[in-house]
């Protein structure tokens, strides 16, 4: 594999109005779906090229109602410079996974409070099959009652 740093360079500008500032988001967004089953098959990305697409358009609507355009401009730079490192092979898997975190374990979450997660952590794998002891009981119940 050639290595090309200057494959999909773009210069850094800055919009000039609304109008050129949403034809640059259009653009871009278009770029990233269009490149999606190449995404999935240079990374073995074990998901459906739709799951890649959903996730890109969920990354373009988190920034929906941004209103400067100088913030505009800056996301437009950074969804460029994703763009050329995941295309140019920049990223290991685990850089694009991070994108996709939520949707590899739908059951994970933060725990409510230190107390829970270390219970859950260290306490509860070494419990499983055995019997409940009422002050682990009491314990859980005080975790939850937050």
């Amino acid at each position: 594999m050639v290595i090309n740093p200057t494959y999909l360079a773009q210069r850094t500008r800055s919009s000039t109005s609304w109008s050129d500032a949403k034809t640059r988001v259009t653009k871009s967004y278009r770029d990233w779906l269009r490149a999606s089953p190449e995404i999935q098959q240079m990374y073995s990305l074990n998901m459906p090229v739709s799951q890649i697409r959903t996730k890109i358009r969920q990354e373009f609507e988190r920034h929906r109602y941004v209103s400067q355009i100088k913030t505009v401009d800056v996301l437009l730079f950074n969804s460029h410079q994703e763009f050329q490192e995941t295309l140019n092979f920049w990223k290991q898997l685990t850089h694009v996974l991070k994108y996709f975190r939520a949707e590899e374990d739908p059951k994970a979450r933060l725990p409510k409070n230190f107390i829970q997660g270390f219970i859950e952590v260290h306490i509860l794998p070494f419990h499983r099959n055995k019997p409940q002891t009422p002050a682990l009981t009491a314990v859980r119940r005080a975790g939850t009652e937050n």
